[in-house]
C-alpha cells in the first residue's frame, strides 16, 4: 500500500520540481504520485505531499534530485492546528512505536515567515498528546519531527516584525527521513571552481536538472552537439553517462593547452574516463552514418546573446568569378601549409530548434531523450512555439520556465516514442517564412539587442 511523504523542496527553479521527480522516478523504475487537487501539485509551494510504494523510493530521490531539500514520513497536515492535530492522531499507527524510548527533537519553522520563539515552543507542547517518553535530545537525536508552516509570498510589502504570524495558508507535520544529498553537488560542480570553463559555461544547479531530465546512468550514451566549454559532459558523466561532443567551433572544446580543457576539467572531477571523444564538425553535417545510437541528446544551443550559432556556408553567394577564383585556390597548395577554413553563417535559433528535433528522431534509441534550453519573449511564448517544432515519433514531456522577467528560457524535454528507425536528416537551407505561426523565439537574437521592442515602440521590459 502507497505510503505518504512531505517533500521539502529547496527555494530555486520552481518549474523543474515535478519534472525532476517524474524523471527521476523514471530512472529508478517507480512512480511518485503526486496529489489529486491542482493546489496541492502547484509547483510554486515549498512543501507538498506525495505517494510512494515503498521507503526506499523516498531515499533514492533524496540522493538524486537537486531540488529536494528533504524527505519527511507524512503525518498529518492542515489549515488551522486542530486540523493537523487530528490528521497527526488518525495515523498513530505510523508514529506510535517510537513512543517508549526513542530520543527526539522538534523543530517548528515557516516559509515566508519568521515565527516567534515564545510561539515555537506553545506549537511544541501542542504535541503532547504523543506522550513520547524518550530523552529530548537536541544534537544528535534519534529521531526529528518538523512542522512546518506555509506563508503566502509577502515580497515588496513593510510589515512589522512577526506581523501575520499564525495567519498561514498550511501546516505540515512529519518525521524526517532523510535528507536530500544531491544539492551538494550544486558546490562542487560551481563554475567558479572548474578547471576550464568560458563566458557561456552554464550554471552548475541547472547543469544538474537538464542531467536529470536525460536519465543519465551508468552505461547510458549521451550526446552534446553544441560542446562548448563542457558543461554538461561534467554532470552527466558524474551520474555514469559516456559523451560524446561535437562542436563547429573546437576551440571552445579545446583551450590552449595540450590536453583539451574539457578534458582536463573533467580529470579534475575524476570522470575524464567516460569523455569518450570531442569532434569538431557542423552539427548539420555531421559524420553520423546510422541512427539510434544514443540514449539521451541535451545541450544549451547558443542562441546569440554572448556567442551565436553557426553553420557551414556563405552569407552571400559567389559570383561565377569569384567562384572560378576560389576553386584555383582550394585546389591548389598552399605557400604556408595552412589548412582551409571553410566560411560559416549564421544559424537561427528557430530553425536550428526544428533541426535539433530531427537529429534526435534519426540519433535517439527508443525512448531516448532530448533536452535542451530554447530561450522566448516572455509577452511573445505560446504553447505551439514548442509543439510546432515537434516531429512524427517524438512528444514534449516536460516543458519549464526559467524566467527573466521580458524574457526567459525554455527547458525542453522530447521523448522519442517509437522504435521506428529515421533517415537521416537532410538539414535543408532555411526557407523564407511562410504565413503562418511565427514562435516566439524566431530572431531571439534581434529582440535581444533591441530591448524586446513591441509594435508600439514600448519595450516589453528592462533587457537583462
Amino acid at each position: 500500500m502507497p505510503l505518504q511523504y512531505l517533500i521539502v523542496f529547496a527555494s530555486t527553479h520552481p518549474e523543474f520540481r515535478l519534472p525532476e521527480l517524474s524523471s527521476v522516478g523514471e530512472l529508478y523504475g517507480f512512480t511518485v504520485t503526486l496529489p489529486l487537487a491542482l493546489e496541492d501539485r502547484d509547483p510554486t509551494r515549498p512543501y507538498m505531499v506525495v505517494e510512494l510504494d515503498q521507503e526506499e523510493h523516498a531515499f533514492a530521490l533524496a540522493r538524486r534530485c537537486i531540488l529536494v531539500k528533504a524527505i519527511y514520513e507524512f503525518y498529518g497536515q492542515g489549515s488551522s492546528y486542530d486540523e493537523l492535530h487530528a490528521c497527526t492522531r488518525a495515523n498513530e499507527a505510523r508514529w506510535a512505536h517510537y513512543v517508549p524510548d526513542t530520543s527526539f527533537r522538534f523543530i517548528v519553522t515557516a516559509h515566508n515567515h519568521k515565527i516567534p520563539q515564545s510561539r515555537q515552543r506553545d506549537v511544541v507542547e501542542s504535541f503532547a498528546y504523543m506522550a513520547l517518553l524518550g530523552k529530548i535530545e537536541m544534537k544528535n537525536p534519534q529521531i526529528l519531527f518538523g512542522c512546518f508552516e506555509e506563508y503566502s509570498s509577502r515580497n515588496g510589502l513593510l510589515r512589522s516584525k512577526h506581523e501575520g504570524d499564525g495567519q498561514f495558508r498550511q501546516v505540515y507535520f512529519g518525521r524526517l527521513l532523510v535528507e536530500g544529498s544531491a544539492r551538494q553537488l550544486v558546490g562542487i560542480y560551481d563554475v567558479k571552481k572548474r578547471a576550464y570553463y568560458g563566458n557561456t559555461s552554464m550554471e552548475a544547479e541547472i547543469s544538474l536538472l537538464m542531467a536529470n531530465q536525460t536519465l543519465a546512468a551508468p552505461g547510458k550514451l549521451i550526446y552534446d552537439p553544441f560542446m562548448g566549454t563542457g558543461s554538461m559532459a561534467y554532470v552527466t558523466s558524474h551520474f555514469g553517462g559516456l559523451v560524446y561532443g561535437s562542436d563547429i567551433d573546437g576551440r571552445q572544446m579545446r583551450g590552449k593547452g595540450k590536453v583539451p580543457g574539457v578534458i582536463r576539467a573533467a580529470k579534475a572531477y575524476g570522470t575524464d574516463s567516460r569523455i569518450l571523444d570531442l569532434c569538431t564538425f557542423d552539427v548539420t553535417r555531421n559524420p553520423w552514418r546510422c541512427g539510434g545510437l544514443f540514449d539521451a541528446i541535451v545541450t544549451d544551443p547558443p542562441y546569440g546573446v554572448r556567442a551565436g550559432a553557426k553553420r557551414l556556408g556563405r552569407k552571400k553567394e559567389l559570383n561565377e568569378e569569384q567562384l572560378k577564383t576560389f576553386m584555383e585556390y582550394r585546389n591548389n597548395p598552399r605557400v604556408d601549409d595552412q589548412p582551409y577554413i571553410p566560411p560559416t553563417k549564421p544559424y537561427e535559433l528557430s530553425h536550428l530548434a526544428v533541426d535539433l528535433v530531427l537529429l534526435a528522431q534519426h540519433l535517439l534509441r527508443p525512448g531516448g531523450r532530448l533536452v535542451f534550453f530554447l530561450p522566448t519573449v516572455t509577452d511573445e511564448y505560446a504553447e505551439l512555439d514548442i509543439q510546432s517544432m515537434v516531429c512524427e515519433g517524438m512528444e514534449v514531456i516536460a516543458n519549464s520556465l526559467q524566467d527573466f522577467g521580458s524574457w526567459g528560457r525554455r527547458l525542453v524535454t522530447i521523448r522519442k516514442t517509437t522504435d521506428r528507425e529515421y533517415p537521416r536528416p537532410s538539414f535543408e537551407p532555411e526557407q523564407p517564412a511562410e504565413a503562418g505561426h511565427v514562435p516566439a523565439h524566431k530572431d531571439f537574437r534581434e529582440k535581444y539587442f533591441q530591448g524586446f521592442k513591441k509594435d508600439d515602440g514600448e519595450t516589453g521590459g528592462q533587457t537583462p
